[in-house]
C-alpha cells in the first residue's frame, strides 16, 4: 500500500488490524465489548536517529502498547503513528 505519509526519525506508521469478532472457543464478541486492537501492519518506517537504527520493516505485523501512538485518519483509513519503542514485538 502506497501512502503519502512519511514518518520522521524513529517513528513508525501502523495500520491497526481489525479487532477479533469471535473468541477461540467460538463465542461472538459484541461491538460494545471489543477492545482496541493491539496488532497492526507496518506501513512506513522513519529513517531512525543518529545513534539508533530502525529494526522494524515495512510489511511486518507487530504488537504495540495499548496507549502508544497517535491515531489519525488519512484518505478514509485509520492509522497509528508511534515511536519504535512503543512496539512490543514482531509477530
Amino acid at each position: 500500500m502506497a501512502t503519502t505519509i512519511k514518518p520522521l526519525a524513529d517513528r513508525v506508521l501502523i495500520e491497526p488490524l481489525a479487532a477479533e469478532t469471535k473468541t477461540a472457543s467460538g463465542i461472538y464478541i459484541p461491538d460494545t465489548a471489543k477492545e482496541k486492537p493491539l496488532k497492526g501492519k507496518v506501513i512506513a518506517v522513519g529513517s531512525g536517529k543518529k545513534d539508533h537504527e530502525m529494526t522494524v520493516k515495512v510489511g511486518e505485523t507487530v504488537l504495540y502498547s495499548k496507549y502508544g501512538g497517535t491515531e489519525l485518519n488519512h484518505e478514509g483509513k485509520d492509522f497509528l503513528i508511534m515511536r519504535e519503542e512503543d512496539i512490543l514485538a514482531v509477530i
